[in-house]
């Protein structure tokens, strides 16, 4: 770990004393550090991200935030830690999921109740109008149910198409009519 964080500052400092440093590639590839961190668990590299100011709440081209990527990836440890900084989990990327949505559709029930304990919404919708406990219907996660429905989750409400957590649950799938 030390070792990636001396190459990142050695890099830096090189990018620094260069003629003229592109900032826009400087940029993305302090993201991209930041990000990969995010998937890999690396909490050395997040502490230095948070010592330095990053911005916790940084999205990629999908609308990813490292909160989103660590609760996808299993990376108990570094949401928490995200968190504890101050990364907001009610963020949504550009199809309207949050890490909610993400850790429960990866399986990540440590992870997902850990989110539940934020003050999101429960029943935030993504872009097809989803709800996380939507998500715990589809993909059997039945046991984070009742905790949807305990911070508030409505598990009646319905999609576009007419899907309801409880109707999933039930493995009552309605899709869309054909065109």
């Amino acid at each position: 770990m030390r070792i990636s964080i001396g190459l990142l500052m050695a890099m830096l400092a090189f990018v620094a004393h260069a003629e003229s440093p592109d900032p826009m590639a400087l940029k993305a590839q302090l993201q991209d550090y930041y990000f990969d961190a995010a998937r890999r668990g690396d909490l050395d590299m997040l502490n230095t991200f948070i010592e330095s100011g990053y911005g916790l709440n940084t999205q990629d081209d999908k609308g990813y935030t490292a909160l989103i990527l660590a609760a996808y990836h299993g990376q108990a440890p570094y949401v928490e830690r995200l968190l504890d900084a101050g990364a907001d989990a009610c963020v949504q990327d550009k199809r309207g999921n949050t890490a909610l949505m993400g850790a429960i559709f990866k399986g990540e029930l440590k992870i997902a109740r850990r989110l539940l304990a934020t003050d999101c919404n429960p029943d935030q919708r993504n872009g097809a109008g989803q709800t996380a406990a939507m998500y715990a219907g589809l993909f059997k996660r039945l046991e984070l149910l009742g905790e949807l429905q305990a911070k508030g989750a409505d598990l009646n409400a319905e999609d576009p198409i007419g899907n309801s957590a409880s109707r999933l649950a039930n493995g009552e799938i309605r899709t869309p009519a054909p065109r």
